[in-house]
């Protein structure tokens, strides 16, 4: 997974790449810096059809520097650096930690099959005190509080996966007197170095036996060896055989019974290094580790779901974002042909409306009246697209696809009338001037996607039924709800209408027809449709 380091003076953070990534300032950025020099809105990072991470500026004040040059675009590759004022950016495809550790560590395939029996490790549990007779079950209990505290103290809250990882290992060299050990995890259910370490800061070699791994990977067993070059077990295992280890111990990271991964340690200098007691210990430092890796893991994916939630939110109704966030809807790339329905809304009468009202409380009608019309729209699964002044411009059917959209921007427009309804009857009795509005619906082919300049991209749909949808808007009388065409083919059995004369737009050679919905037909009607002019 590719991510961007964020070094700055006092802190130092991860974040993962996504198809975008925002760079700034403001806090709506994906990835916020609190630097001066930054500006609100600095670069974005854009994954491109290849696979390959585009850096972009966004014409920043103060600029984004590489190897010391000012660089508009540039094409990341793992290790580049691109610092902004005082920050840096470094760019990474795989963890810098499973990097080493991938260069460090080798998994050799044992020379013959390795079976054994051997006994899965269980989590620790503590019978209550009146069940305890044995003093040595006290003792034993006592020792898993003991680690349980000494490992929690020794990695804290950590979230960064790599950092915990090192912070796990360390302390492991703490309770049990081993020379080098090696922490791997699952990836697509095989066991990957992410970190490799020696008690003494050596950077040798390490070479792993397959035939341990797949024991404890298939068992989800612990595996002593008391002398691995020597031990029957592992007579085939040339990976032991070519270090000469002397003792192994490798136990599975398992949190509710899923392997997460696998944590070895061995020693180099002595036969029968570690016993039955040293193996209960590693067990107890491999299920505290297994439960702090689940809560870095955990953390990073809370993190990722909340950035992007936040993303989507101001565009999305909320069940399609929990969908989005969930991965079980996937949003249209930038750029894609979609049918879409689209709606135009408008207050009538708003130039003179304003002109007889201060500023603020224009501003402040307008904030009421925007609140409950966009919480319509999300109602009806509809996207919001912007606001242009008193216009609001919504889409039905992108970024995500929905059944029966033109049916369900039909339903919202007379929603928003009956809301809009209630809202007036609130302003009439407090002595304020009702709001009117007319609506136009269209349906047609778009593009869809992220459009804009390199200094500000946003979500929206062009094309000419875009233009169509608002044309309609721009003649509809106050209360109307007119519909093209297009759209009145896909809804026409299950609403009322009344047929309009045809009617003369800007931008288009021919009149266009159009139906005025005066509501939704109940269930079972049988009639026909309201014919046009």
């Amino acid at each position: 997974m590719a991510k961007l380091i964020v070094q700055a003076s006092n802190a130092r953070r991860e974040y993962e790449l996504g198809a975008m990534t925002t760079i700034g300032r403001h806090p709506h950025n994906i990835i916020q810096i609190l630097d001066r020099i930054v500006s609100k809105e600095h670069a974005q990072v854009i994954r491109q059809p290849d696979g390959h991470f585009l850096y972009r500026d966004l014409g920043s004040l103060n600029g984004s520097f590489f190897k010391n040059e000012r660089v508009g675009e540039h094409i990341l590759a793992e290790g580049d650096e691109i610092v902004l004022g005082g920050t840096q950016l470094i760019f990474q495809e795989q963890s810098s930690q499973a990097s080493q550790a991938a260069q460090r560590v080798s998994i050799q395939q044992a020379a013959l099959a390795v079976h054994q029996k051997v006994q899965a490790v269980s989590a620790a549990e503590f019978l209550p005190e009146r069940q305890i007779s044995d003093p040595e079950t006290l003792r034993r209990d006592y020792e898993k509080l003991r680690l349980a505290y000494e490992l929690g103290r020794s990695i804290g809250l950590e979230v960064d996966i790599d950092l915990l990882l090192e912070k796990i290992i360390m302390k492991a060299f703490d309770l049990i007197p081993a020379d080098r050990g090696v922490i791997l995890l699952m990836e697509d259910g095989v066991p990957q170095p992410r970190v490799a370490k020696a008690r003494d800061g050596r950077t040798e070699q390490i070479v792993l036996s397959r035939s341990i791994l797949n024991e404890v990977v298939q068992q989800k067993a612990a595996v002593l060896s008391s002398d691995a070059s020597m031990d029957s077990r592992f007579q085939g295992a040339r990976s032991i055989i070519m270090q000469g280890i002397r003792s192994t111990m490798t136990v599975p990271l398992i949190h509710h019974d899923e392997l997460l991964g696998i944590m070895h340690l061995d020693s180099m200098v002595a036969t029968n290094a570690f016993g039955e007691k040293d193996l209960q210990i590693f067990a107890g430092v491999g299920n505290q580790a297994a439960a702090a890796i689940h809560n870095s893991m955990l953390a990073r994916k809370i993190e990722q779901e909340a950035k992007t939630r936040a993303q989507f939110q101001r565009l999305l109704s909320p069940n399609l974002v929990e969908q989005v966030v969930s991965g079980k809807l996937q949003l249209e790339k930038g750029g894609a042909l979609s049918e879409v329905t689209l709606l135009f809304s408008d207050i009538r009468g708003f130039t003179a409306m304003s002109e007889k009202s201060q500023p603020p409380e224009i501003v402040r009608m307008l904030n009421e009246y925007f609140e409950l019309m966009v919480d319509v729209i999300f109602n009806h699964e509809g996207t919001l697209d912007k606001f242009v002044g008193d216009e609001i411009i919504a889409l039905f059917g992108a970024p995500v696809a929905i059944p029966n959209a033109e049916k369900k921007a039909v339903e919202c427009a007379l929603d928003m009338m009956q809301v809009l309804s209630e809202f007036n009857r609130t302003r009439a009795s407090e002595g304020q001037e009702q709001i009117r509005i007319g609506i136009g619906i269209n349906t047609g082919t778009v593009v869809t996607g992220a459009i804009g300049s390199s200094r500000a991209l946003q979500y929206t749909a062009i094309g000419d039924a875009v233009n169509t949808a608002s044309r309609l808007c721009s003649v509809a009388k106050p209360g109307e709800v007119l519909v093209s065409e297009a759209t009145f083919g896909k809804v026409g059995s299950v609403v009322s209408a009344t047929a309009l004369p045809p009617v003369r737009v800007k931008g288009k050679a021919e009149a266009l027809r159009v139906w005025n919905i005066t509501g939704l037909r109940a269930p079972g009607w049988q009639g026909e449709s309201t014919k046009p002019f």
